[in-house]
């Protein structure tokens, strides 16, 4: 008889079964032990031929099948890499993902997995999004770690990586929840994002199966988990048809709180969001206005964790990315002092902080982007 994991494992792995067919299989059959030995017949409206064909193949050879020797390399995978592979009834799976429709019934983690029942926010937005966008997500998600939330996001271009960025900047912890397997980081690009992520706090999530890539029909399934392990989804930029407002959409349907910042009118990126606040959506223009919404998750968790005050929140609740020098890099320091309020060019930069100018560069690129520094057209100069 398979363990409880394994069964678990098993079904996932059976092809057409995600999370609604897991759970009319429970609701009909009580157990994914029943599941398993009942006859076909009783099975023909919810598995398709190939996943039937290879529960068979498991009834009459055991562990000499291929599915089962599919499963045990899943879990000896898992243990090589420190992945935590986590059941619906388990203690370290998310409260708040739970309390979904249909919630998913295993989750893949790597990295902390009592990250994931820290108070969230999901910052979502587009693939391709404006340098101010860009800016925005960055700054808002420094903000928003500061104050003691946990950022969640999906490791996408974009608006998603300056989002997970703006956290690990200023300490904060950041959740990536993946369209693809633990295994299988998806863009490539962000590989050593994903690190980041793990060797700071905070984790990576899937609820598919190892080595699954990143297919466009998986990122729905991404989007309801970013919103269900979250209490407020943030919208920075969207078009009409951006994935994003999924996300908005599952979050709503979740009953958590949805945001979203207005942008031009005549941008196309901004029109998502548009149309997020005239169906409700809270119009926000600071990332205080999130904070001061959703302080009330804050304090409930930290009552029930019964953590003294100090160890509560990881950066002071006051920490602006603007104004502080937490994580600010000895070239960083260099440059910062080499600026005013009046404008400073790259090369006379480069000449006062004797640094080379490629380096220069990238440096106020990284200032601009934590809100430290301002480019004025002329030069550069601190930000007020």
């Amino acid at each position: 008889m398979l363990s409880d994991k394994q069964q678990l494992l098993l079904f996932q792995r059976l092809p057409g079964v995600g999370a609604a067919v897991y759970w009319k299989l429970l609701e009909r059959f009580k157990s994914l032990q029943a599941a398993i030995i009942a006859p076909p017949n009783h099975l023909f409206d919810l598995l398709p031929e190939e996943a039937l064909q290879q529960l068979a193949e498991l009834r009459k050879h055991g562990e000499s099948s291929a599915i089962f020797q599919q499963i045990r390399q899943d879990i000896a995978y898992a243990e090589v890499h420190s992945i935590h592979i986590l059941d619906n009834s388990d203690t370290l799976y998310p409260e708040l993902l739970r309390q979904i429709k249909r919630p998913p019934p295993l989750l893949f983690v790597a990295g902390d997995p009592l990250a994931l029942s820290l108070p969230q926010i999901a910052v979502v937005g587009s693939r391709s999004p404006t340098p101010p966008g860009r800016k925005t997500a960055f700054e808002f998600s420094a903000t928003l770690a500061a104050s003691g939330f946990t950022v969640t996001s999906g490791l996408a271009l974009g608006v998603d990586a300056s989002a997970h960025q703006g956290a690990l900047s200023v300490g904060g912890r950041t959740i990536a929840v993946l369209g693809s397997g633990i295994d299988q980081i998806y863009p490539y690009r962000n590989q050593s994002l994903a690190q980041e992520i793990i060797t700071k706090g905070g984790a990576l999530v899937s609820e598919f199966p190892l080595g699954t890539s990143a297919l466009p029909a998986n990122f729905p399934q991404r989007n309801r988990i970013i919103s269900g392990l979250s209490c407020g989804t943030l919208v920075v930029e969207a078009a009409l048809k951006s994935g994003s407002l999924i996300t908005a959409r599952y979050a709503l349907q979740q009953s958590r709180e949805v945001f979203a910042i207005p942008g031009s009118i005549h941008s196309p990126v901004s029109k998502g969001c548009h149309d997020l606040i005239k169906n409700g959506a809270k119009l926000v223009e600071t990332a205080r206005d999130v904070v001061e919404e959703l302080s009330s998750m804050l304090e409930l968790h930290w009552q029930q964790t019964s953590l003294p005050l100090s160890e509560q929140v990881p950066l002071s609740s006051a920490a602006e990315p603007g104004g502080s020098d937490i994580n600010t890099t000895e070239n960083e320091r260099l440059i910062l002092d080499c600026l005013g309020y009046d404008p400073t060019s790259i090369d006379e930069v480069a000449q006062c902080s004797k640094l080379p100018v490629g380096e220069v560069m990238a440096n106020l690129m990284t200032l601009e982007l934590k809100g430290r520094v301002a480019n004025s057209g002329n030069g550069y100069v601190l930000a007020t």
